[in-house]
């Protein structure tokens, strides 16, 4: 297999990449480059460098980049401008993630002059397809080199056997059957798969969340908080402004304390199979009620609900991986334009798993009390007005009935 020559592998340093570096060592006899992203997840990334090093990778040839604020300013806000979540409830926080991996891939790939990419996603889930939609559509000539899909490891036994063949580490938890669940985290969610939730029936055990505590063990006493933005984004939190990177930081602290964020889904891959995971996402659950709260008083109607209608396609877009696509770019184009005028404040009350909005102001809001008001309104509405325009709007319906009545 001499047709590759170098590769840039998405690599994490545990066992599943450590496993597929020494097999493409072994497999295509090529050069290796390692790219190890931060984007938040909250674990030590420098042993991911000296695991690296041991399999003889160049020094050279390790990157391990801290992505954290692209990460939340140019997809995770940007996808939020549009309150977007799949199948009504998943806060899309593994699917938004790959094409920021992917593109940065592409760039180590260019710049070292590698031939090929590759990376550790099986071949049922939908990783695989978000990291390479990602690759071909910037990069429509790279090479993908997808071991879930060439090798025979396909037990975890094989795999375990393999590594220790390799004089891999391998840890206890993984000795002992590995750890409950497949997990995977960065600065918008943790999302766990795998073991004991592949039964829809069974309960998620309270141990396993690791960012939030039980609604039930929150605090008794609820928190408020005031949430700034401008053009859609937030930029401050109780007057204090925030990188994106900080915010979102800072919001998953804050709903992690108060039990919010939990999700328990069965949702339908791309692939055609339906899935069972368990999410975390306390700060973007609180990002979305403020976005659309600010957006209650700043959006005109009909562009509010354009946006609801277009949002399933949006998500099903990030979801299955087309982030990069045209009709991505062209929706992001819309949304982006309806976000001129998302400016201003909303107050949020976190209590117990929920979020509650009580107050929003905005200098752009389309909110005009002297008209809303049920006191006396100086004649700002006439309401004898109602009754053509109810009669105008019942004009089908009528006519319908009519027709109905004459046929007998």
């Amino acid at each position: 297999m001499s047709e590759v020559k170098k590769v840039v592998l998405a690599y994490s340093g545990g066992l599943d990449t450590s496993v597929i570096l020494k097999w493409l060592q072994d497999t295509y006899q090529c050069e290796i480059v390692t790219f190890t992203a931060d984007i938040g997840q909250g674990e030590e990334l420098e042993p991911a460098r000296a695991k690296a090093l041991k399999f003889g990778i160049k020094p050279e040839h390790i990157y391990i980049d801290d992505l954290r604020e692209e990460f939340v300013r140019d997809f995770v806000f940007p996808m939020f401008r549009a309150n977007t979540i799949y199948e009504g409830e998943y806060l899309l926080g593994t699917s938004i993630a790959r094409p920021l991996i992917a593109k940065r891939q592409i760039e180590i790939a260019r710049a070292v002059k590698a031939d090929a990419v590759s990376h550790g996603a099986t071949g049922k889930g939908n990783d695989q397809v978000r990291f390479e939609l990602g690759y071909y559509a910037l990069e429509p000539g790279i090479k993908v080199v997808a071991p879930w899909r060439e090798w025979d490891l396909l037990s975890r036994e094989k795999l375990l056997a393999y590594a220790e063949k390799a004089g891999i580490p391998i840890e206890m938890k993984h000795k002992q059957g590995g750890a409950p669940y497949s997990m995977d985290a960065n600065l918008l969610h943790i999302s766990y798969e795998g073991r004991h939730l592949e039964d829809p029936k069974a309960e998620a055990e309270e141990s396993m969340w690791r960012w939030t505590v039980a609604p039930e063990a929150a605090p008794d006493t609820p928190e408020y908080l005031d949430v700034e933005f401008e053009q859609g984004d937030i930029v401050a939190l109780n007057g204090k402004r925030m990188t994106p990177a900080e915010v979102l930081t800072e919001l998953n602290k804050l709903g992690g304390k108060h039990g919010i964020g939990r999700l328990d889904l069965v949702e339908n891959r791309y692939v055609g199979m339906k899935s069972r995971g368990c999410y975390e996402t306390p700060g973007g659950t609180i990002m979305l009620r403020a976005h659309r709260a600010i957006e209650s008083i700043t959006l005109d109607r009909e562009v509010a609900h354009l946006k609801d209608d277009l949002m399933p396609r949006y998500a099903s877009l990030i979801y299955n991986g087309y982030w990069w696509s045209p009709e991505r770019k062209a929706l992001q184009v819309l949304i982006d334009h309806t976000q001129q005028a998302v400016n201003g404040w909303v107050r949020l009350k976190l209590y117990k798993g929920n979020v509650y909005t009580i107050a929003r102001d905005s200098k752009n809001t389309l909110f005009d009390q002297t008209i809303a008001t049920f006191d006396d309104d100086g004649g700002a509405y006439d309401q004898a007005d109602a009754g053509g325009f109810i009669k105008l709007n019942a004009l089908r319906m009528r006519i319908a009935e009519n027709a109905r009545r004459k046929r007998g």
